[in-house]
């Protein structure tokens, strides 16, 4: 399996991130929900100093307008409360008029001292159903109108969705010079890989078989290639490691063992995205997969059940989920982003079975894109800042 060109100049590390449960997703029984379980400030900033604590390098703070917590909101408070981990914020083009959104990220880069990256996300809004088209286009321009606010004195803008002219910048600019916090982003339609290709920095990827995702990562580097750019890819998947396979395996079944299939379905048809492309795709590997789940050795679609968007987790023992991590690799994946259920339990388990053993950085680490508050060469777990 050949692998694609990647942005990052050291292949050997990778960016290990973990999962804030904004979203009410936070579970000890899958679809069965806890009370101190629920989206609050108190478990979900926990999970964060947590991941913080035990050597992460980022961390995704996701977006839902229906269930959970602001993820600026949350961003904004947890910048004193953290020392090294940076921030995955997501971001969904047009719910901020763009010129007031870049304002926003530069001040919580500040308060981040750099600590911050952003996750591009478009989709519909609450109440409203919009063409794809338009949604990519309107995504397309809000990350355009950034770039300018970040990097030049004045936003001059002619859009479909957007116009402005000659508007000053001063005091926009981020914490990080070099053009700003890096930009994650993922999508299966031709419009988002072209968007991919040519504007940001990261292209994530929900977990399939090895060879779709492959497939995927060669479509997205020709786009990136057609526009002069090479970026870099990444694996949102969660995660079940135990010192042994069977342990890992029968904590997987124990998650699912009070689901309700007609509350799993409520769960994931709230969510906006529950008609997507890229949702399609995680129920077709639940169909493909066996009777246990699992559609390869070691990815289970058993979370999918009761998740819209990333379902599917790598069940394994440490040596398993090592192996499977350099698999990835190999391939091109230079950041992953686990999670499992629950968050902080889980958190601590690969945090200690796992991330020890792996060569972790914070991307980018390419010359000339690192701001002054990244290191330019990739460190062991605990030596960042």
């Amino acid at each position: 399996m050949s692998i694609v060109p990647v942005r990052s100049s050291d292949i050997s590390s990778a960016e290990v991130s973990w999962f804030a449960p904004l979203c009410s997703d936070d579970y000890r029984y899958l679809g069965y929900p806890q009370g101190e379980l629920r989206s609050s400030w108190a478990n979900t900033s926990q999970v964060l100093q947590t991941a913080d604590k035990l050597g992460f390098r980022n961390i995704l703070c996701p977006s839902s307008y229906q269930v959970g917590q602001d993820t600026l909101s949350f961003v904004a408070g947890n910048a004193p409360l953290t020392e090294n981990i940076n921030m995955l914020a997501a971001v969904r083009c047009g719910e901020m008029q763009p010129i007031m959104l870049a304002r926003t990220i530069a001040t919580l880069d500040h308060m981040l001292q750099g600590r911050l990256t952003i996750n591009i996300i478009s989709s519909d809004f609450p109440g409203q159903k919009e063409d794809s088209a338009y949604r990519y286009q309107r995504s397309r321009e809000v990350v355009e109108i950034l770039k300018q606010a970040w990097t030049q004195d004045e936003i001059n803008h002619k859009g479909e969705v957007y116009q402005f002219e000659g508007l000053t910048t001063d005091p926009v600019r981020p914490y990080q010079q070099n053009g700003g916090p890096l930009l994650y982003f993922g999508g299966y339609s031709p419009p988002a890989l072209d968007l991919c290709g040519e504007h940001c920095d990261v292209y994530l990827m929900w977990p399939e078989k090895k060879d779709q995702l492959a497939e995927r990562m060669k479509a997205v580097n020709e786009r990136a290639e057609a526009h002069g750019r090479v970026i870099d890819y990444g694996l949102r998947v969660h995660v079940i490691v135990r010192d042994t396979e069977n342990e890992a395996k029968e904590y997987a079944r124990e998650l699912v063992s009070k689901l309700d299939d007609d509350q799993g379905r409520l769960i994931r048809e709230r969510a906006l995205d529950a008609t997507s492309l890229g949702v399609s795709h995680q129920a077709k590997n639940r169909e493909l997969a066996d009777l246990e789940g699992y559609v390869e050795p070691h990815l289970w679609t058993g979370v999918g059940r009761a998740r819209s968007g990333c379902g599917a987790a790598l069940v394994g023992s440490t040596d398993q989920v090592l192996s499977e991590i350099e698999e990835y690799k190999k391939m091109g994946m230079r950041a992953f982003i686990f999670s499992g259920y629950p968050h902080v339990d889980e958190c601590e388990s690969f945090g200690q079975r796992v991330l020890p053993q792996l060569e972790t950085c914070s991307l980018p680490v390419v010359q000339g894109r690192v701001p002054e508050s990244v290191p330019a060469t990739p460190l062991g777990v605990g030596e960042r800042k």
